[in-house]
């Protein structure tokens, strides 16, 4: 019962354009609703990050993500289909939906996105109670470690973050890897 006022809380703040902390696969991470260009630039002056960078977005189906997506292949998307819902971030050829502030801007992959249909039970319930997809990276400052504890994501952040959904990290020891949907190329291991 408990998780279940943290998610409504969660997505009462989502819907109001705030900031939100959560367990992931690996590490905690930090979200926001992706098509809100001002929760989005909240998210990266806290991490002070460069938006060039782009971030991932995740959903509990791939259903959420689509809007995002331009379909690749039959063949490529089978292959990251077969990786889902599960600890696998794959980049997409970015839509037309995609903000610019989502996506970044990468040089030799064009206008794309990165996208996860997650598996953490944490994480899928955020997005299936609040709907749709969400913005999801690493809950710390840029050149810093992840946070790995609500404790280090308070400590971080404090009331900087609208929300904390509590709960377990997942079982792998470091951020998700990531894909190019087209190549199969690792981005990142």
């Amino acid at each position: 019962m408990a998780l279940a006022l943290q998610l409504r809380d969660a997505v009462a703040a989502l819907r109001a354009g705030g900031v939100i902390a959560y367990p992931t696969e690996a590490v905690w991470g930090l979200g926001c609703e992706p098509t809100n260009r001002v929760a989005v630039q909240r998210i990266l002056e806290l991490k002070r990050r460069d938006w060039r960078k782009g971030l991932i977005v995740i959903g509990a189906s791939f259903e959420q993500l689509e809007p995002y997506v331009q379909l690749p292949s039959n063949s490529a998307l089978r292959r990251a289909q077969a990786s889902w819902p599960g600890p696998a971030t794959w980049v997409f050829p970015a839509s037309d939906f995609a903000p610019d502030w989502i996506s970044g801007a990468h040089e030799l992959m064009g206008d794309s996105i990165a996208i996860r249909v997650t598996a953490h039970p944490v994480a899928a319930a955020l997005c299936k109670a609040y709907g749709g997809a969400i913005v999801s990276t690493s809950a710390n400052r840029q050149s810093q470690e992840p946070a790995r504890s609500a404790t280090q994501v308070r400590m971080a952040f404090g009331r900087r973050i609208d929300a904390l959904v509590p709960g377990a990290l997942g079982d792998l020891s470091r951020p998700t890897p990531i894909r190019h949907v087209a190549s199969g190329l690792i981005l990142r291991r």
